[in-house]
């Protein structure tokens, strides 16, 4: 059967040997093809390839997926839209709309936001995979504000779209895992002007780009590239930087180890007074927190428990009952919530 490469699944087989448009082989025929092949085929603009026939699941249980595939699909056209950017300098914006629409309309009917934040956090996160974290928090932030379902998406675009410059900084700066000396900071800084090009090259919509332009600015005026104060952010910009932040912090740095996800909301929490936009921070907090209660969470102790009631007077200091017994951190201030499971 012929498919379209980006829709190709992990595991599909490739039925015939497969050669870019001058003639280069790519790949043998045979090969059981993963997301670095699917990628590697998409960057030799490979637009459809032959592969073995799929087995058709044989029960209804077989034939639903979870979300996670649905991820692994979208994280894979946005490296699509990332490379048509990389070599164009413009993308297709039918091809992101495609790829984000149905995702969201399947998780408006996911309620347990919690759940999938701990779906989408992976190891070794990357632009691609943080795109999607951003633009999918961006869209339950966008509804929990009470946004229409079109700003809603619009939002939620943008989150996706927000790193796309990226496309245009050196390949040896986007992977340096150590520090950057000053000149390559100046460099991933520039990354924000060069979204806001390659989005009004692709599409009216200029609150998206203005989004890709500003999701480094703070209300205070700390952040870049033009120092700008609250008055002057764009409100979609606000939801986006807030999701965009708090993802970055759940992800393992070079001088920061991995955090909990309530660790990294009371961080978020406290930028909410002048750093980041309060109504937004608070949407996220107090959306998020209840969602804690019946998760099972490991204690800073090593103990595992399950989080029975949220502290009224400190949102950060929950109940957890542990065995038998119960742990009250409002009183046992020196423990905390390293980690939640689904």
């Amino acid at each position: 059967m012929k498919v379209h490469v980006t829709d190709l699944k992990p595991g599909d087989c490739l039925m015939t040997d497969t050669f870019n448009s001058v003639g280069l082989h790519i790949l043998p025929g045979g090969t059981i093809v993963q997301r670095e092949e699917i990628s590697l085929l998409i960057r030799q603009r490979i637009e459809y390839v032959a592969i073995v026939a799929r087995e058709l699941p044989q029960t209804i249980e077989e034939q639903s997926h979870g979300l996670h595939d649905d991820f692994d699909q979208v994280i894979m056209n946005y490296e699509s839209t990332f490379l048509e950017a990389l070599s164009q300098g413009s993308f297709t914006p039918d091809l992101v709309d495609a790829t984000l629409q149905p995702l969201l309309e399947t998780l408006d009917k996911q309620k347990d936001v919690v759940s999938l934040l701990l779906l989408l956090d992976r190891e070794d996160v990357d632009t691609y995979q943080h795109s999607l974290q951003v633009g999918l928090l961006s869209y339950y932030i966008a509804t929990w504000l009470g946004y229409s379902k079109e700003e809603r998406y619009k939002i939620s675009r943008a989150g996706y779209l927000h790193d796309i410059g990226k496309s245009q900084v050196s390949l040896s700066i986007l992977n340096n895992s150590g520090w950057l000396n000053a000149a390559e900071e100046e460099e991933l800084k520039r990354h924000t002007a060069y979204g806001y090009d390659i989005i009004r090259r692709s599409m009216k919509d200029e609150a998206t780009a203005l989004v890709a332009l500003q999701h480094h600015e703070y209300e205070d005026g700390s952040g870049y590239p033009a120092n700008l104060r609250k008055n002057d952010i764009h409100p979609y910009t606000e939801i986006v930087t807030v999701a965009d932040i708090y993802m970055k912090l759940t992800t393992s740095r070079l001088n920061r180890p991995k955090q909990g996800l309530v660790s990294v909301l009371r961080q978020v929490h406290e930028m909410g007074f002048g750093k980041l936009n309060g109504n937004v921070v608070q949407a996220l907090t107090g959306h998020l927190l209840p969602g804690f209660v019946g998760k099972t969470v490991q204690l800073s102790n090593g103990e595992t428990g399950t989080i029975v009631m949220n502290n009224a007077l400190d949102i950060f200091k929950p109940l957890i009952k542990v065995h038998e017994d119960y742990r009250d951190l409002s009183r046992e201030r020196s423990l905390t919530v390293d980690e939640v499971f689904i």
